[in-house]
C-alpha cells in the first residue's frame, strides 16, 4: 500500500520502501500495539478526508542533508491522528469511516477501547524518507 499526498507542488510517495520504521512510546514499559501495522496507517491516510501535512521543526537531522536548517533544527513534513487501543490490541483510528459515527468516549464507555495513542507521520521534505511516531497520550 502506499500514500500519496502534494505539498507546496511536490508530490510525496509514503511506502514501506521510504519508511525507517514505526516507534512506539508507551507507559506500558514500551510494548508494541498488537494489530497496528504499516499499511493500517497509511489506509488510514488514504481514508482521511483533510489530511494535510504541515511544516514542523525537530533536533534531530535527516540523513539526506538537504534540509532546512533553522536555529539548529530540521524542517519536516508531519501529520497526526488517533489510534485507540484495547488491552494493547488496535481497535479503530479517527481517520477511518467507522469512526465518523463514534467518539472516544462512547467507545471507551461501551468497554470497547481502554486507551489512546497520536500517530505522527514525519517525513524529510527533501528525500521523501518518513518514519511513524506512535505515543501514548490521554484524550
Amino acid at each position: 500500500m502506499n500514500y500519496k499526498f502534494v505539498y507546496n507542488d511536490k508530490e510525496y510517495i509514503l511506502s514501506e520502501e521510504n519508511c525507517d520504521g514505526i516507534f512506539f512510546e508507551t507507559t506500558e514499559d514500551d510494548k508494541e500495539i498488537d494489530g497496528i501495522s504499516l499499511d493500517i496507517i497509511l489506509s488510514a491516510l488514504s481514508q482521511g478526508e483533510n489530511v494535510e501535512f504541515t511544516k514542523e521543526y525537530y533536533s534531530g537531522k535527516c540523513e539526506c542533508n538537504n534540509q532546512e536548517n533553522l536555529n539548529k533544527s530540521y524542517g519536516y513534513l508531519e501529520y497526526h491522528f488517533y489510534i485507540y487501543t484495547k488491552n494493547l490490541n488496535y481497535v479503530i483510528n479517527t481517520l477511518c469511516e467507522e469512526y465518523k459515527n463514534t467518539s472516544y468516549n462512547k467507545l471507551s464507555r461501551e468497554g470497547k477501547i481502554d486507551d489512546s495513542y497520536i500517530v505522527s507521520v514525519i517525513v524529510c521534505p527533501c528525500c521523501s524518507n518518513y518514519l511513524i511516531d506512535i505515543e501514548q497520550c490521554t484524550v
